[in-house]
């Protein structure tokens, strides 16, 4: 079966930016709920995603939520999945009263290994500056990623625009894509132009990922089946090795 990477459109303030990208294919739209020039309120996203398409994800983005946040969350019956971009410990995001979705940021080679400490959540990877994660508008080190042992799917965040999007697919392969600071105007104010760019960029890396094998273009680091890195074989105990740091 071809696997076709995805996309989420994240940090949406205004109703035509999702129904645009709802037209043109998005998989999940994200609304941010914590402080953030993006930041809107539960009222404001029960507007945003009010009658989304079947199979569109709704996405409530959070930082260190309560317990408590995470279920008025899931009892509002707006949103599909939680992501967690915060410091959030592996228990709390385990116990997600929906899907989770756990951020990442990148700044060093610990930082993928971390990951492994949330088996239940789909990993984000994303760029950290200072206490940010996320809407920095900048990437991180890709290659950071690409010699980690992390071996999951996996969506890529950070900084992604049509100037650096195809590059970004032939490095990382990665599940899903996620696009925000670099398709706007103004922090939460799509653009249309780039927008469109981004995801025609994306339909032609999946039209020809479904019609010729796609060579990894780092030649050096062999991808499985799922698009992910696998674990490098010289660390026999890794598995053991990571439960140890989850718990530390």
């Amino acid at each position: 079966m071809t696997r076709r990477v995805r996309i989420k459109v994240c940090g949406l303030t205004r109703r035509k930016d999702v129904e645009l990208a709802v037209e043109l294919g998005a998989d999940a739209v994200g609304f941010i709920l914590a402080p953030s020039p993006r930041r809107i309120t539960p009222e404001q996203a029960a507007l945003l995603a009010a009658d989304l398409p079947p199979f569109v994800e709704s996405v409530a983005v959070v930082v260190n939520p309560t317990r408590e946040e995470t279920e008025r969350i899931a009892a509002s019956g707006l949103f599909t999945r939680i992501q967690y971009s915060g410091e959030e410990p592996p228990e709390l995001v385990a116990r997600s009263p929906l899907k989770a979705v756990k951020a990442i940021g990148v700044t060093d080679a610990a930082d993928p290994a971390a990951a492994t400490c949330f088996p239940e959540a789909t990993i984000l990877f994303d760029a950290r500056r200072g206490e940010r994660t996320g809407g920095t508008g900048e990437r991180f080190d890709w290659e950071l990623l690409r010699r980690s042992a992390f071996s999951r799917p996996f969506i890529l965040a950070g900084g992604l625009g049509p100037e650096n999007l195809r590059e970004a697919l032939d490095a990382l392969s990665p599940w899903a894509v996620d696009l925000n600071s670099r398709v706007e105007r103004a922090p939460g104010e799509k653009d249309p132009v780039l927008l469109r760019r981004c995801f025609a960029i994306v339909a032609a890396w999946n039209e020809e990922s479904a019609t010729a094998p796609r060579r990894d273009p780092g030649a050096a680091i062999p991808r499985n089946s799922s698009g992910g890195i696998p674990r490098r074989e010289a660390s026999p105990r890794r598995g053991e090795f990571d439960e140890k740091e989850c718990l530390s």
